[in-house]
């Protein structure tokens, strides 16, 4: 990850500044907000096109069984997800019967791929990977990210490449070495394959990864436009670079940028988190 900031006390300053996430006392009621925001993510990634067929899918680690994480059912569109359709499944594969939706057919990749990413890392609370068009095509170039935009510096030295390709990701130790390339990153670009984002929040994982494949587009772009002129692109200075990352690549920071995304899906669809106890 990027150097501490120059000036830590104007970052501080800043971060007081943002509004914090919700918290419970409840874990039950914990646990049904985060099947609310989870199904509302996936209609998000829906309606910016992030699906490809079947593939694709964002987790959330479960507030009362941390060894467990929910995951959309597979075959089912990411625009239709609902809090109950969402299957609660632990580290071995295992669907749990009592908490989980009508529909138990698991997407083996994502099982494989996520049960690693939450194994390896205990503070990602969210994980999220899609073959969206940008990513896939900048994966195939095989290299990370440049310093390019104030924006991509989110990512700056908190990103990493999987340089391998192995096809579908149908057993354990492909899932484990994507995870090992993540690292303690947020981001990892999946070399022929797309994206994945890991943070400590739904919010967060949003952003990024909305975030991330802009980053990717943009890239191309400029690439593209320096070649067509006889020019190398201008790179950020790494001073500036490392001081831009601590406000732009934060926890916090993620998570205000992903909030607006869920303010404005809950405006479009009129409907907010409204928590019920069972009787």
């Amino acid at each position: 990850m990027a150097a501490p900031l120059k000036d830590a006390s104007k970052l501080d300053i800043w971060m007081s500044t943002l509004p914090a996430p919700p918290t419970f006392s409840d874990p039950l009621e914990h646990r049904a907000f985060l099947k609310f925001r989870l199904a509302q993510a996936y209609r998000i990634f829906g309606k910016y096109g992030f699906d490809e067929g079947v593939a694709g899918h964002i987790t959330v680690r479960d507030p009362i069984r941390p060894d467990c994480y929910w995951v959309n059912p597979w075959g089912i569109h990411f625009k239709l997800i609902q809090p109950e359709d969402l299957l609660l499944v632990d580290h071995g594969g295992k669907i749990q019967e009592n908490e989980s939706g009508s529909s138990r057919w698991l997407n083996q990749a994502a099982y494989m791929i996520h049960s690693a990413v939450h194994e390896a890392r205990p503070d990602a609370i969210c994980a999220a990977h899609s073959h969206t068009t940008y990513a896939k095509a900048f994966s195939a170039l095989g290299v990370p990210l440049d310093p390019l935009t104030q924006d991509s510096l989110a990512f700056y030295k908190d990103h990493s490449l999987y340089g391998e390709f192995r096809g579908v990701v149908d057993d354990r130790e492909e899932g484990m070495a994507i995870a090992n390339a993540l690292g303690s990153n947020k981001a990892v670009i999946l070399q022929n394959h797309g994206i994945l984002v890991a943070t400590k929040s739904i919010e967060s994982t949003l952003f990024y990864f909305i975030s991330l494949e802009k980053c990717c587009k943009v890239q191309m772009v400029v690439d593209q436009a320096a070649a067509a002129r006889g020019l190398k692109p201008c790179l950020i200075d790494p001073v500036e670079a490392a001081n831009t990352w601590e406000r732009l690549g934060s926890e916090a920071a993620g998570w205000f940028n992903g909030f607006v995304e869920f303010q404005l899906l809950e405006h479009e669809e009129g409907k907010k988190f409204e928590y019920v106890p069972a009787p």
